[in-house]
Parts: C-alpha cells; structure tokens; sequence
C-alpha cells in the first residue's frame, strides 16, 4: 500500500505541472510593445508617457542595475471572459520584490497593479473587441540577495558599483484568458495536496484524500483539461466538503506585505513597491473580500505624495474596513538603539497620520520583523494608546525557544501589553498545508487557548497576498485534517484572542533576540548620526518653545519634518546598519543635512533668547547641572574654580592628576591604575590594563552585517603597539594623546583628565581599514559584579554578567544606549559613550582571588555583506569612565557627555524654563503642543529605578496642568499630587514616563 500511494501521488505531482498549471491560460497572443529607457532616477507617469518609444521585442536584454524601463502596450481585448495580461519581465528562482517588478498604468495616468513574480497578471478592462493601451514601469531592481544562497561582497548595492550592462531578459508580454474552471480546479488539487503531505501516513483522511485525487486525474482528460475540469472537480467535492473538527485549532488569517522601508534597495524603491503591492491588494479585492494590514505611516505619506490618485483609493478602503493601517508607528522602527524620546515620536507622528488621513487610530504595536524588543517599549506603546502587540522575530532564536505565543509582556516599570507571537513562524505566509501545520503544532498555548494570527502575503520586498492565497483561505474555511481559518483583521483576532485567553502567562523584561547581534555595532556612521540627531532635536525643541513664550515664532514644520528623517532612518534595517552602501550613504548624508538645519534652528532660538550683547554665556540644555550652568538654562561663564588637572611624564609614561582622580598610563597608552584619591580604591583590575584596544576576527557563519557569533571570542589582538604618546598642553586639563596603527588603520586616542572632573575621558579616532574585524574597547575593572546595568528607553535594564543559565550564555552581546554601570556594595564604575550601542560584560578570575568584571565598547566592525565598503574610512568614538558612581551618577554622565553645554554671546543669563527638584525625575522633552495650540508640553520620567516624589517649577505662566498620554490627550492623573500657579507636585513609581501638558501657558513670569 505505501508504494501504491508514492505513485498515486507522483502520478498527482506530475498532472499538477503538467496538465493544470499550463492549461490555466489559452489563446495568448503577444501585446504590441514599445519602450523608453529612463536615462537617470524615476521619473512619474507624467513624464514617461510623453516620451518617443521604440519598437521592443520579447527576448530583449533590458534593465540595467536600478533602471527603469517604461514599455507601452497595445492590443484587443478577447472576446472572452477572464481576460488579462501575463508578463514575464526575466524573473528568476528568487522571491518576489528581490528582482525586477513593475508597475501597470492606465493611459490616465491611474495605477492597475502591479506586475511580480507569483502576481504577473494584469486583468484587462474594456468591452470585447475594444483596443486598449497601457504602461508598464519595469523597475531593473538587481537580486542583491542572490537569492540568499550566498552573503559574498557584491558591487550591486551602489549606483557608482552597480555597472551598466542589461541584467534581465523580457520573456513575455501576452493577452490571455484564463479558464477559471482549470484555475479552480488546480487551487482544489494544490490545497488538498498539501493538506495530505502534512497528514500522518498512516491516517484514514490521508488516504481519502490520495484516493480523491487519484479519482480527479482519472476524470481528466489530458487532452481536454479544460472540458473536463468541471468532471475533476466534482471528484473532490466530497473530501473538500468534510469540515474541520472542533477541537481544530483556529487561524486569523489576515492579508499582510512587510515592505522594508529600505534593506537591498534603496528608500526611492520603497516608495514604488508601496505603490506596487498597495495596487495589488485594490485589485484583488475587487474579486475576494478581505482585509489587508499594513504598517508605517511613512509609507503611506510617500504614497499619499507620489501616487495621489492611489492614496484617494486606499482611503476609500480604509474607510470600508477592508484595509487596516496597523502598528501606529512612523516606521517598523529598530527598538533597541533609538532614544525614548525618538521611540515615543514614532507613535506620535504615525499615529496623527492615521487618524488625520483616515479617521483611524490603530490599537496594535505591528513589528514582525525588528531585531529584538526594548523592555521599555511597553510602557510606550501603552502610553500611545496601544493595547496589543504582534512580533514574530523570537522565532529566529539560535538557542532558546520562547515560551509562549500568546502573553503579557510586562516591562521595566511593571506596565504590561497582550502580546502575540505567531506560530506559523512567518510574517509572508502562503497559507500552504505545511505552514498551517507548523501553526498548530507548535502553538504553546494548547489546553488554555487555540487561536493564533497568520500574516499572509508575499513581504519584505513587498507584493502582498495574491489570488492563491485568497482560494487556499476560501478552501480551508473548516476542512478536515487542517486548522480552521478565517480571514480576518488584526483587531478582529486580538479581541477573539483576549477573550479565549482571560489570564495568559506573563513574560518580563526585554525580549532579546538571540540573533543579529551585530546589528548594535555595523555602520558606525549610521548610528552616530542618530544619537547626534535626537539630542539635537531635543536641543531645537527646548530652545524654540522658550524663545516661543517671548514671542518668537516656533518652527513647527521645520522641526516635524526633521523628526520625520531621523524616525525614518530609525528603521530596522537602516539604524541596524543591515542595508546595501547605497542606503548608509545616504542616510549619511541626510543626518548631515538634519544636523544643519537643527543648528540653524537652535542658534536663531538662543539668539532670541540670549538677546543682543557681548557677555560670555553657556547655553545647557541638558537635565543637569554642567560647565557652571544649570540645568535648561542659559547661565553665565563662571571661571574655572578647580585646580588644574597635571600631567607628570613617569618612567612607564604618565601620570594624570585632579583634585578626584590619580590615572597611571604605562608606555603603550594603557590605562595601568585608575584611583579615586579620596579612598585610595583602585579601579583597574589587580595585573590588567583599562583603554585596551582590541582586534577579534569577525566572520558570521552566514548573516555578516547582521551577526556576531560567539566564535569571534576565540581570535583575538590586542592592540598595544605605540606609533607615539605625548602630553598634548592644555591650560586646565591634563592631556595625553596616543597613536597606534596597524596596516592602513590608524588609531589616535586622546585621553583627559578635566579640572575637578571625576571621570576619565577617551576620545578614539579611527582611521578604519580592517576587513571582517570587530574593535572592542576594554575595561577591565575591579568590581565584583552579579549583573550589569544598562541605560535604555526611559531607564536601564540589569543583566547577568554570568553565564548561568543558555538564556545567560545567549546574551553574550547586549544593547546599552548612554551609559552602563557595574557595582558591589558601595562602590560602583560607570562607562558613558556619546555613539556607541553595542557591549559585552562579563566577569572572570582575578589575580589574587575574586572576579574581574570586563566592561567592552564594541566600536567598528567590518562586514561584508551588503555593504562591502562598510563602516571603512574616519570615525570618532567619545568614552568616559566615572568610579566610585551610583546609577544617579551614570545617568549624569552619559547626558553630559551626549548633550554637552555650548558656548554663546549674549546681554545675559535665561532662567531656566522648567527646574526638577530631584535628580531623580529627568525632563526629557521640552516642546510646544503637537496641536499647535501654544500649550507647553514637558515629558519626564523616573531615571534611578525608585519611587520618586519631584516638584517641576515652571517659569512660565500658565492656566492649568493636566496630565496626558504620548499624543497629548488627557488621561487621569496618576502622577500629578496637585498642582499651584507655579508649579507642579508629582509622585513617580519606578522608570514610570509622565507627559505633561500646560495649559494656556505665555510669556515669562
């Protein structure tokens, strides 16, 4: 019997292929072809339309690297229903929107769909008999990927790179008529043929279905499938008809395209796919009724710019209930590395986009994809007005499996969000037998719950569901031996969801993805213009809301705009630095461009401010106390109290000295003794050396911008060589400067010790010439340390330092954003950065007995792929190192090194426009109401981990104070005790975010 069954379902295999699928379409007959070849970038409808085209021929060479090729086409339309366009543009094994793909407009200039691997029809319209004339925008996207057989250096990422030689071969142009009884019939035998292969071999249904379709190919003619089919048909009608058992388990089937707002394709080609795969789905819902979810607001204002006509037609959908824009973010953002101010903003600008365009405010947090996820997001999400949260990343683990698929995810100030995880283990389903089978078997949730999500639709490079998957979910509604599915939205599954699952288990803390570490270090550059942009923005907006109390006025297009580019740039795979060179080049160039203008923001608001004068001023923006100036303020220069630090030559090289701090530097630049002189306690471990330069190979088993695997651990140089070490002079500080090389990689490190100052500060300039190299910064410090504290969103996580448990081994590569802080009783060592993310810490034997606790920087690597020229050339890394130091003084620390006070002239001293009473609760935000109203709006948080109670004094007036969420609407008071006509009494639980909003606030008091 087994091998009577191998053969019936060769037999059925073969028909299939053979007999279905080149039976779907008859009667083709090629289009009339003409063509334009773009000479540069994109140009609109509007443009090509009015071009002279040539005469084009199918099996024409076409497309070089990123080009565009506009063909029109002409033909009748048959007198026959099912009518359509099939194009074969060259595609290749790879998936869609990793290739060629295109766009079909009317002569109007209006969008039909889109044109793709799996989607390439294109349904006709017209009366029978009618000529019709259409364009095709034929976009020579190059398969950057080789369709991941390979992660080899490419020249395909680049314009400048790419080459000019035509990559694809148009193979088909054709007006054809599909036989929808062979369509359907092929859907039935494609569906039920999965179902069986998923089946125990020995189960009764299985065999029911062998035999079913043993009978269908019998009931074929192969030389008249289309006259038969309906016979075919009929032979599977009864194994279709048996309906799934009740204890199935039930999947939300709902239609999805993760598009990559940019990854192996640059952003201008995101705003085409969007037009592509939004076309598809208009399309296909003209002919089956479902629900489309999509993501970012950024993509639809791109769409809503380029494609107006299109955008009107999406609106007109959401408006239905047919599609559903989700996430209520800018972007599917990167959660790891961008700030709590910039995480919020996201919810912010996504949301007033959806609810401005579409009336439309989605209650999900969408982020299939993103590198791991922030034990503080859901505390932000939850403070956007988001209830529920969809990730599907945790499945790409290497050594834990997550626990749960349906949770609530508790973050690091207790707030907790429902949260689904999908077992279909895939955000681009196809809604095929095998991937429903994965869902239901791995479902952990058996016993209290049985329901999950299944995103389908081809994604990542966009395109979306196509007319297969809408027949798989028209046919697995309830059949026998599959899970039930309904299609359905993502509202519609979270409210089910809730229901069936009344207490679902708890999971606390971060969600860390045991993948993709190296995503915190690759393109350096990338990342350092993120931090730069967001403590910028935080700048402008506390200098303009003041400036705009007096008069001026605020510039708050100027500054959404701004914000707009750094939140784009926070996707996650361009601030991950996972994209091809085109990309990081550009958003390079774009942090520059927002670096400029946020200057010219922030020096016309000082310049209001500040007022005409010649008196030295400091202009602090930070939440602290720096330089003499207090905290928001702009503070008179006050000379320098603190002896000189000095620097005395010893014969190993240096010794730098202050008032706090004795620093010994032995000949090679190292760091041999670091002493808090008021103790005596020395920082450095007993034999060792701190500002150790270190030199791992770096070579990722398969993902190489993505990844660093544990391997890299076990290759490594450190770099002590010296080209030079040298006192450099300075009037206050005691400096030293070291250069080292090794190849064409030149390294100068500037060390100082600053009057009166208690940290240790290392510039590292960076010259970078390695290839599949990791640079690590060392500390080794003697500090018994269990765990680790690191600064992220709006607070710090703490770590293990140990290797436990696999979930601890796993975590060999963390996250911090300003700062981390190791300790034991009473004494503790802080380690700010002004652009780094990427850390490992880690403890081992010290000499004499005890533990070294390892604090390492990872600075610059060097990967391959996609980006062959990544991370080489010139960066700058700022690191500080502060003993004896408390959380408290981290937190100082790592705002001082990253917001540092500025230097302006003016007629005098501003008072401050907010003063926290505790060091406790940080004013984050400063800025003027996103309704533009004029009220002011301040957003703080608790930054120590504690309970905190804080005053905030405003030296504004203002009508009343009322409490808020992110988008500035009122919630009740959970923080505010009460309030006076000058101030606000507040009461914060740990890591807790309040966002306040003034009312009728006005000038100075």
């Amino acid at each position: 019997m087994h091998d009577t069954a191998v053969l019936i379902e060769a037999r059925v295999r073969r028909f299939i292929d053979e007999r279905l699928r080149p039976n779907v379409h008859g009667d083709l007959t090629p289009a009339v072809l003409a063509s334009w070849e773009v000479p540069g970038e994109p140009v609109p409808f509007t443009e090509a339309v009015g071009q002279v085209y040539e005469h084009f021929a199918v099996g024409t060479k076409w497309g070089r690297p990123w080009g565009t090729t506009w063909l029109r086409l002409r033909g009748t339309v048959p007198d026959a229903p099912g009518a359509e366009l099939l194009f074969d543009l060259g595609f290749n094994a790879s998936e869609p929107g990793f290739q060629a793909e295109g766009t079909v407009y009317r002569r109007d200039g209006s969008i039909v769909k889109a044109v793709e691997p799996r989607n390439a029809h294109v349904p006709l319209e017209g009366a029978p008999g009618e000529e019709f004339e259409l364009y095709l925008e034929a976009a020579a996207n190059p398969d950057v990927a080789d369709g991941f057989r390979t992660f080899r250096p490419t020249p395909l990422g680049a314009l400048d790179t790419a080459g000019d030689e035509p990559m694809y071969e148009f193979r088909q142009a054709d007006i054809a008529v599909r036989n929808l009884e062979v369509w359907e019939l092929l859907q039935d035998a494609i569906v039920l043929s999965e179902l069986m292969m998923e089946l125990p071999e020995t189960a009764p249904r299985r065999a029911e279905i062998l035999r079913a379709l043993e009978r269908m190919v019998d009931a074929a003619d192969p030389d008249d499938v289309a006259g038969t089919a309906s016979d075919a048909r009929a032979e599977l009608a009864g194994v279709l008809a048996s309906p799934a058992s009740a204890s199935a388990h039930r999947a939300h089937a709902v239609g999805h395209a993760h598009i990559d707002s940019a990854w192996l394709w640059p952003v201008r080609e995101t705003q085409r796919k969007v037009a592509r795969t939004f076309s598809n789905v208009l399309s296909l819902q003209q002919e089956t009724d479902f629900v489309f979810a999509a993501s970012s607001a950024q993509q639809y204002a791109w769409l809503k710019k380029y494609q107006p006509e299109l955008f009107s037609r999406v609106r007109e959908a959401v408006a239905s209930g047919r599609f559903a824009p989700a996430g209520g973010m800018w972007v599917e953002s990167d959660t790891n590395m961008p700030g709590g101010e910039a995480l919020a903003r996201q919810f912010v600008l996504g949301k007033r986009f959806f609810m401005a365009e579409f009336g439309v405010e989605p209650l999900d947090v969408w982020l299939p994809d993103s590198f791991g996820y922030s034990a503080a997001l859901p505390q932000i999400a939850r403070a956007a007005g988001s209830r529920w949260m969809l990730t599907q990343k945790m499945s790409w683990n290497e050594t834990n499996r997550m626990p749960h698929h349906t949770f609530l995810w508790e973050g690091i100030d207790g707030t907790r969000i429902f949260t689904h995880f999908p077992p279909v283990d895939t955000y681009s389903a196809q809604l095929s037998g095998a991937e429903l089978a994965r869902a239901e078997r791995q479902y952990a949730e058996k016993g209290a719950a049985n329901t999950s999500l299944v995103p389908f639709g081809h994604g990542d490079g966009g395109g979306g569901p196509n007319r297969e998957m809408l027949a798989a979910a028209q046919r697995l509604r309830s059949l026998e031996g599959s899970p039930a599915v309904t299609l359905s939205s993502p509202a519609q599954f979270f409210e089910a969801a809730e229901a069936e699952y009344e207490h679902p288990p708890v999971w606390s803390g971060e969600m860390y993805l045991e993948f993709h570490r190296g995503t915190y270090t690759s393109q350096a550059r990338t990342k350092r213009g993120n931090r730069r942009s967001e403590h910028a923005l935080r700048e402008a907006e506390l200098w303009a809301t003041a400036a705009a109390l007096r008069g001026a006025a605020y510039p708050y297009d100027e500054l959404e705009s701004l914000w707009e580019t750094v939140l784009l740039q926070q996707f996650h795979d361009i601030l991950p630095g996972s994209s091809i060179g085109w990309v990081h080049r550009e958003a390079e160039r774009r942090y520059d461009e927002v670096l400029a203008a946020v200057e010219q923001l922030t020096t016309r608001a000082l310049g209001e401010l500040a007022g005409e004068g010649a008196s030295a001023l400091a202009a602090n923006a930070g939440p602290y106390e720096q330089c003499g100036a207090a905290a928001m303020s702009i503070s008179a220069v006050t000379p320098v109290s603190e002896s000189p630090a000095t620097v005395n030559r010893t014969r190993r090289g240096f010794e730098l000295r202050n008032e706090h701090l004795s620093v010994q530097l032995d000949e090679m630049g190292l760091v041999s003794s670091l002493v808090v002189r008021a103790t005596g306690r020395e920082v450095i471990a007993p034999g060792q050396k701190g500002n150790l330069l270190q030199l791992h190979r770096d070579t990722p088993t398969r993902w190489d911008a993505w990844d660093i695997d544990e391997h890299y651990r076990r290759h490594v140089i450190d770099l002590t060589d010296v080209d030079s070490i040298d006192h450099v002079p300075h009037p206050t500080a005691a400096v030293v400067c070291v250069v080292r090389s090794r190849g064409a990689t030149r390294i100068t490190q500037t060390l100082t010790l600053g009057a009166g100052s208690r940290a240790l500060e290392i510039e590292t300039a960076v010259d970078w010439h390695e290839r599949q190299k990791l640079l690590k910064l060392a500390f080794p410090l003697d500090v018994h340390a269990d765990r680790a504290s690191s600064e992220i969103q709006f607070g710090h996580v703490q770590r293990p330092t140990h290797a436990n448990t696999s979930w601890d081994m796993a975590r060999f590569e963390t996250v911090a954003h300003r700062w981390v802080h190791v300790g034991e009783a009473g004494f503790g060592v802080a380690v700010a950065n002004d652009s780094t993310y990427g850390h490992d810490i880690t403890r081992g034997p010290r000499e004499g007995g005890g533990t070294v606790t390892n604090v390492r920087l990872s600075l610059l690597r060097a990967p391959l792929y996609p980006d062959p020229e990544a991370d080489q050339g010139e960066h700058t890394f700022r690191v500080s190192i502060r003993p004896d130091s408390s959380i408290a003084d981290a937190v100082r620390e790592g705002y001082r090194l990253n917001l540092p006070a500025r230097q302006v002239v003016g007629a005098g001293p501003v008072e401050p426009l907010v003063t926290m009473s505790s060091g406790a609760v940080v004013v984050e935000a400063v800025k003027l109401a996103e309704d533009r109203g004029g009220d002011v709006i301040v957003r703080l948080y608790e930054a120590h981990g504690g309970r905190a109670q804080a005053r905030l004094a405003a030296s504004f007036a203002f009508d009343d104070v009322i409490e808020t969420d992110l988008l500035e609407r009122e919630v009740d008071a959970a923080a505010v005790t009460s309030a006076s006509g000058e101030s606000v009494a507040l009461t914060l639980r740990p890591f807790q975010i309040v966002t306040l909003r003034f009312l009728g606030a006005r000038g100075s008091r």
